[in-house]
């Protein structure tokens, strides 16, 4: 079950976003957000939240800021954009990393696009947040953003 993510999911957000990122704050395009103040919605099962996304909208477009949860992934995207279209946004883009191959490939699945790769961004993301590792999943230097995004309309 989809549901919008409210307050009585702060604690529980807190701790998954600390677990997977090490802090419940993440930076993406020189811009450090908390998720946890953003519009989203929550996975559940069994009642249970499993996954989060968070999204933030500026002016026609949307950025997705977070989003976690296995198995989730595509029901919680599919949630975002459709709350997102229903505000008028023509374009949704969101940032992962030169490390993480999974989350490129799962994207691209569901229609996304690589349209930019912002040299050194996880680098100079670590002014902001510093406790960002030096080397990612599967042992890969983590150094660089990779934007991808969705056009809903020209």
């Amino acid at each position: 079950m989809i549901s919008p993510f409210a307050p009585t999911d702060l604690e529980w957000a807190t701790a998954m976003l600390t677990q997977e990122w090490g802090a419940p704050v993440v930076v993406s395009r020189g811009v450090l957000h908390d998720p946890r103040r953003l519009p989203g919605f929550v996975a559940r099962r069994d009642g249970e939240p499993v996954g989060l996304v968070t999204y933030h909208v500026t002016g026609d477009e949307c950025e997705i800021v977070s989003i976690n949860g296995y198995g989730v992934g595509a029901a919680l995207l599919a949630a975002a954009v459709d709350a997102v279209r229903g505000l008028g946004c023509r374009r949704v883009w969101l940032v992962t990393t030169n490390d993480n191959t999974r989350a490129l490939r799962f994207y691209q699945r569901q229609g996304w696009d690589l349209v930019a790769l912002h040299r050194d961004g996880v680098t100079a993301g670590r002014r902001l947040k510093p406790g960002i590792p030096e080397l990612g999943l599967d042992g890969i230097p983590l150094r660089h953003e990779l934007e991808l995004e969705l056009r809903l309309r020209d």
